[in-house]
């Protein structure tokens, strides 16, 4: 077994840029950071032999990362005909006006604010755009707006900051919610149990080969960090900064910021099922 087998999700080695699945292409933006991991993977995505393809992700406001996008498309003899966004935060979404202008493409989100001439995405809603399917899956709790998109052909879903390709994800109290991000997580197993997806096309990382192994790693490890929450919130520490100091101690302190959020999230989550006295 190799060490990368060995990891939640089986994270695949090797170049994160590059095809992934017969009909998904990454390209990294260069903007990695403590958050960002690697950088952000902008997703190309299209039938074999289409010759339209579907961008979900553009990522930053970033002239070389848009244009690198529209050449590994054009070099394929695609034309990028639709953009589509996992959620709003500014590493995914702040160059999409920007490419929707160089590709004349339509941008589709759930939040109004971001689209730009097409219609919104809901739950139930198939692109097929060039013969391509995808499925809009709603997985809030990231972010009240965050989607996946189900891509059935390659029994793959491609899951923005819902799931990523290492370590774990930031529930953005308060427009994130942890309730909901379990939800999300649960309706993500589905898929793996009852649609056969097997692959995780992620936001940021590498690709993930055990979608279902993901899934139960990131479920346990939410449980493990409400007990650890709710153990500290008995032991005295009642501020979501306090919490932090107590439970992510061996967490790098540039992470601590985003900690306290998905503490806020746990705090809030505990208080309204009782657990805990708000």
């Amino acid at each position: 077994m190799t060490e990368a087998a060995a990891l939640p999700g089986q994270p695949r080695g090797g170049v994160i840029s590059g095809p992934a699945t017969t009909r998904a292409h990454c390209v990294l933006a260069p903007n990695p950071s403590a958050m960002t991991l690697d950088g952000t993977n902008t997703w190309i995505v299209a039938e074999p032999d289409s010759d339209l393809a579907v961008v979900i992700d553009p990522g930053p406001l970033d002239e070389s990362h848009l244009q690198a996008v529209i050449d590994t498309a054009e070099r394929a003899g695609r034309r990028i005909a639709l953009t589509l966004l996992t959620h709003g935060h500014p590493d995914h979404a702040d160059g999409a006006a920007r490419f929707a202008e160089l590709t004349r493409s339509s941008v589709r989100a759930l939040d109004p604010a971001l689209r730009l001439g097409g219609e919104g995405l809901a739950a139930g809603d198939v692109i097929t755009t060039g013969g391509l399917e995808l499925r809009v899956v709603p997985t809030p709790g990231h972010t009240a707006d965050s989607l996946s998109f189900h891509l059935p052909a390659d029994r793959a879903v491609l899951t923005g900051d819902t799931i990523l390709g290492r370590g774990t994800t930031v529930v953005a109290h308060p427009d994130g919610r942890l309730g909901d991000y379990l939800d999300s997580l649960r309706r993500l197993r589905s898929l793996t149990v009852d649609d056969g997806v097997a692959t995780v096309l992620p936001g940021h990382g590498p690709v993930l080969n055990d979608a279902q192994g993901a899934v139960e790693f990131y479920l346990a490890h939410r449980a493990n960090r409400l007990a650890q929450v709710e153990t500290a919130v008995e032991a005295g520490h009642r501020t979501a900064a306090e919490v932090v100091a107590s439970v992510y101690a061996d967490v790098d302190r540039s992470l601590w910021p985003a900690a306290e959020l998905s503490v806020r999230a746990q705090l809030e989550y505990l208080g309204e099922h009782g657990l805990i006295d708000e």
